[in-house]
């Protein structure tokens, strides 16, 4: 079945085609495999996994060996049915050799945010597909105001919506409300605790 979330400004994206993965493989090699993402004009094409915390995979690889460069993967606090959230939040290390989330960068380049194909995040999980579109993408020193996940009151939710978009430093500009669910992409940019905030909202949901 499909449920989707329309707007005529928005028929482009809501009639792109979801992304589909088979789970069965990943899920044998990693029970913690959560879904899979892909973010045009980078190289993010990847699983991303879940853990009991928020530190386990900043040093674990998919096959929960021990590596530094880590692994992409959806914050502990977040619902694996990412439409029950408020914020969803995927991270992953900024590695130089734009492996993992290194090559989120590229979305701070004024040519990359020029080009509309670029605009929409897919995600594809053993139980839905779903899209996004880009609302807002900036650099900040690390805080947690950006990773809040769930607001007890749709005040609180208008008020981090306006706070996000009015940090966008790119030319996108698209319409959010508090009905809106949001994807948050964060990356480390340097060693100087800056990180690279990519936030986006829901388009389209598609059940399997």
């Amino acid at each position: 079945s499909d449920k989707e979330e329309n707007n005529s400004s928005y028929w482009y994206y809501v009639s792109m085609n979801m992304l589909n993965v088979n789970f069965d493989e990943f899920n044998k090699k990693n029970n913690d495999t959560k879904g899979w993402i892909y973010v045009p004009g980078t190289d993010i094409n990847y699983p991303f996994v879940q853990s009991k915390d928020n530190k386990f995979y900043l040093n674990h690889s998919f096959d929960k060996k021990y590596n530094s460069a880590g692994w992409i993967y959806l914050d502990y606090r977040n619902n694996k049915d990412l439409s029950l959230n408020d914020n969803s939040i995927i991270y992953g290390h900024g590695r130089i050799n734009k492996t993992v989330f290194g090559s989120l960068r590229n979305t701070l380049n004024t040519s990359w945010q020029n080009n509309i194909d670029n605009h929409t995040i897919s995600i594809s999980t053993p139980y839905k597909n779903y899209i996004y579109q880009i609302f807002s993408i900036y650099t900040i020193k690390s805080e947690t105001y950006y990773i809040t996940t769930k607001f007890s009151k749709p005040y609180f939710k208008e008020k981090w919506i306006k706070e996000m978009k009015k940090r966008n430093t790119s030319t996108i500009n698209t319409e959010v409300t508090t009905e809106d669910k949001i994807l948050t992409l964060s990356t480390c940019l340097n060693d100087d605790d800056i990180r690279i905030v990519v936030h986006a909202k829901l388009i389209k949901q598609q059940t399997k």
